[in-house]
Order: C-alpha cells, then sequence, then structure tokens
C-alpha cells in the first residue's frame, strides 16, 4: 500500500510512477496505531519521497544511483517524534495545554478552541469572556453558535474551527478550491542561469537554506533538508511564542538566530542571508510577508535561482486562503475528528484527533522533497523555483487515501514496543543536555542520512553563514 501511496504523490513532483519501485517498504501496513486514516503508508510514502529527491541530486553529482528503503512502523513514529524526546532521564511533555480542545456549542454542533500558543489562547478567551479553565470556556462555549464562534475567534487573530462532517466539508467553497489543486506545485517562476551544486559529500552539501516556519510542518521540512546536508539557518525572533519542546524535535541539523522582522536592520541582514542561500522556506499566510520584501518576485530578484518553498493552511485559492489554521484545525473542518469519533471513540465524549501529527509532518516532507527536485531543475534548467504545497492539500490527500476497515482497529495498540522505540532512537549532545530523540528514517545506500549539528535553543548563533559545506 506504501507503494501505491507513494505514485500518487510522484506526479506532483515530476518523477514517473515508476520511480516508486525503486523503493523498498518495511514493517507491514496500516493499521498501526488507532486510526482508520491510513496515515502509516502517507507517512512512509513521503518519507519515500524525500528518499528519491535526495538520491536524485546524489545521481546529480556522481552518476550512481542508490538504494533506498523505509520501514512503515518508523515512519509512522516520526509522525509524532517530539513524543519521544528525553533530555537526561527526563521526559519532555508535548501535552497540549489544558482549554485546548472541543467543546459542545448552543446549536448542538462542537467547536474546536486551538490554545496551545498564549496568543491564541487569550483570543479565545477574550472572545468568549470567560476565564482561563477548562470550565469556564466549557460554559462559555455553550452559548455560542459553532459557526458564530468560528468566525469570532478568527476574526480576534485566534485559532480553530466548527467541527464538520466529511460530507459538510465536501460541500463548502474552500474544499472546491482545494480539490482543484494538485497535491504539491513546483512551479519555474523567473529565469536565471543554471547552477551546478556546490562541491561535497552528501547530497544537499554546499547547499544553504533560510526557514522562517514555525509550528511543524516548516521546521520539519528545514530538518529534512539538513538530514540530507544542507547548512540551515532557522529564523526566529524573542518576541514570537514557541512550544521549546518542538525546537528540540524540529531543529536538529540547524543553525538558529533571532531577527525581529519588526526592525527594518534585521529585515536587511535576512535579506542578506536569502542572497547568499539557494533555498527560502516560510509559512505564512499568502500575501503576508509582501509587506517585509519577502514575497516570491521581489525575493528572485534580489537572489536570482532562489527556491522559495511556501506553506500555508488552506492553499492559495479560494474563500480560506488568508485563514489561520494548523494539522488540527484541518482535521477540525474537513471531517477528520468526526470520523475519527465514529470508528475509536475517545475517553472524552465528541470528536477526537488523530493520535499523531500526520499532516503536519506529511507536509514536512513533501516541501523538502520539492524543494530538492526544485534544486535538480535549478542545475539542470537554471531558473528560480516556487515550491506551494498547503495542510489542507495534504490532508485532503491523506483522507483520499481511504479508510481500514474498522474491525481491522480492534486490539490495535497506542504505542509501539520499547524495543522498537530503541531501536528507532539515538542520542546527541545538546546544550539543553543529552537529548534522545528518533533518528532518521529513510535509508540511504551511499549517503545515509543524519544531522551534522545538535539541536540548538532559538536564538543561539548569530546571523551569519559558516563556510559553504562548513
Amino acid at each position: 500500500m506504501a507503494h501505491d501511496a507513494l505514485r500518487t504523490i510522484l506526479p506532483s513532483t515530476g518523477l514517473s510512477a515508476e520511480r516508486a519501485a525503486a523503493v523498498t517498504f518495511t514493517g507491514g501496513t496500516d493499521p498501526i496505531l488507532p486510526t482508520p486514516f491510513r496515515v502509516g503508508e502517507a507517512g512512509a510514502a513521503t518519507l519515500a519521497a524525500t528518499g528519491l529527491a535526495a538520491a536524485d541530486l546524489w545521481e546529480l553529482r556522481t552518476g550512481r544511483r542508490q538504494d533506498i528503503a523505509v520501514d512503515v512502523r518508523q515512519a509512522t513514529a516520526s509522525l509524532r517524534s517530539a513524543h519521544y524526546l528525553k533530555v537526561g532521564d527526563g521526559h519532555i511533555s508535548s501535552a497540549r495545554n489544558p482549554i485546548m480542545g472541543v467543546y459542545p456549542t448552543k446549536d448542538g454542533r462542537w467547536s474546536y478552541v486551538h490554545a496551545n500558543f498564549p496568543n491564541h489562547r487569550a483570543a479565545a478567551v477574550k472572545v468568549l469572556g470567560c476565564e482561563e479553565t477548562r470550565e469556564s470556556v466549557t460554559k462559555a462555549v455553550a452559548t455560542w453558535n459553532a459557526l458564530d464562534l468560528e468566525e469570532a475567534i478568527l476574526a480576534a487573530k485566534g485559532a480553530g474551527g466548527m467541527v464538520r462532517t466529511k460530507a459538510e466539508w465536501a460541500e463548502h467553497p474552500q474544499s472546491a478550491a482545494i480539490a482543484a489543486l494538485p497535491l504539491m506545485e513546483i512551479i519555474r517562476i523567473g529565469d536565471a542561469p543554471a547552477e551546478p551544486l556546490p562541491p561535497g559529500d552528501r547530497p544537499l552539501s554546499g547547499i544553504r537554506v533560510v526557514d522562517i516556519t514555525r509550528v511543524l510542518a516548516g521546521p520539519t521540512c528545514a530538518r529534512t533538508l539538513a538530514e540530507h546536508g544542507a547548512d540551515v539557518m532557522k529564523i526566529s525572533a524573542e518576541h514570537l511564542p514557541n512550544l521549546g519542546y518542538q525546537e528540540l524535535d524540529t531543529g536538529l541539523g540547524k543553525l538558529s538566530t533571532y531577527l525581529d522582522l519588526r526592525e527594518q536592520q534585521n529585515v536587511d541582514t535576512l535579506r542578506g542571508l536569502i542572497k547568499d542561500a539557494d533555498v527560502f522556506s516560510q509559512g505564512y499566510r499568502p500575501g503576508t510577508l509582501g509587506a517585509r520584501g519577502l514575497s516570491p518576485e521581489e525575493l528572485i530578484a534580489l537572489r536570482p535561482g532562489l527556491v522559495y518553498v511556501s506553506l500555508c493552511a488552506f492553499s492559495h485559492a479560494g474563500p480560506w486562503a488568508s485563514r489561520r489554521g494548523f494539522d488540527t484545525v484541518v482535521q477540525t473542518v474537513s471531517g477528520i475528528t468526526a470520523r475519527q469519533a465514529e470508528i475509536v471513540p475517545g475517553k472524552t465524549p465528541g470528536p477526537q484527533f488523530y493520535p499523531l501529527s500526520a499532516i503536519d509532518y506529511c507536509t514536512g516532507y513533501l516541501m523538502a522533497a520539492g524543494a530538492m527536485i526544485a534544486l535538480k531543475r535549478r542545475a539542470q534548467q537554471g531558473g528560480s523555483w516556487l515550491v506551494r504545497i498547503s495542510l489542507a492539500q495534504v490532508g485532503k490527500w491523506i483522507v483520499d487515501r481511504g479508510e481500514v476497515p474498522a474491525e481491522a482497529l480492534r486490539d490495535i495498540p497506542e504505542e509501539f514496543t520499547a524495543e522498537e522505540l530503541d531501536r528507532w532512537s539515538m542520542t546527541t549532545d545538546t546544550p539543553s543536555g543529552r537529548l534522545r530523540h528518533l533518528g532518521p528514517v529513510v535509508q540511504m545506500s551511499e549517503t545515509a542520512p543524519r544531522w551534522a549539528r545538535p539541536a540548538v535553543p532559538l536564538g543561539y548563533h548569530p546571523p551569519v553563514w559558516p563556510p559553504r559545506g562548513g
């Protein structure tokens, strides 16, 4: 089944469907965790796409092909890799904020309040006019109609949504806009001379990536590029909220610096980094970065030949193109949480999230594959390139993969075995202590993926590139 899933990805990448046969999948198939959605094959297929893209770059360098293998169970674990972090002897909690979740509404529906980040939590509490407790939020949400609350929280710059069924989502104009798009787009958006890959002994040696994404999908893309040898500079700022543990998960392999883009001198510093880079990855809503001079058109004028990777929640098309969203929001509005609860009821009433972050991580893997494919095209054809994708497009792709039979979910364990997790894990010395984390999933016969740098606290490095390949 993972081969079938991979074949549905390849048309968006420009790679032939026959390339799927170059990947060996092991470890069985879905169901692997208690969800009807085929998340294991989705994770394995998107990771395999990164392996194929990296192998193509290696073949471009050396003329040699590689064998690629992916363990489907290990790939599934990677879709909640933050869950397995430990610093020293202590487990790092990835628990969600207590008020984050779904609540019954006045009109007999359910509303999801996204509250992991303090700014979104504050927006929801302000709209609801209540205290920041689960009990108080429950009482306040019960006085609202679900659709009205969805719009009010979004207007207050919060996040969340009304729980919809799959059938309801299919009738929504945003669903139609997404259905008209491919899974991912890799588009030539400007002319530039062909650029041979820099010297090096890894697929992405000498390639520089500026990463201004946040949360999971975008940072996973940059972590994956680092896994194949790229120099990645993560850009954040002290005033931006973050969850801490996610940076240990997705920060592997990266440099990290602070640049407050509210100040023009820092925007100028960022543009200087981009001018000397090969890939720029951003995860802001369409049009948001134009005011700071960071649109695709402005950056390819600054750096002809740039690969611009663009992520958003609901795509660049349709009435929700500028809407804020996350993996959990996409699950909520598109029918995933409603369906999960029908097949695997939770410990509490109401809609349920599946037990990982499949949309986020799969999107990150696809972004990385797209960036590597665009780099190969740049080396062979020249040009500046746009890689464009959204969480909702990936969510649709996962849903379109179909469901496992409900009876197959009987007695499916909620966790992997201790032996499996030990085999898949590694330890890295970091400034925060000795970090135990999952290792790379993709196996490649000549250039085994690895992270050359440890995860570091945000803002740990100066905003200066090391020598290429250094």
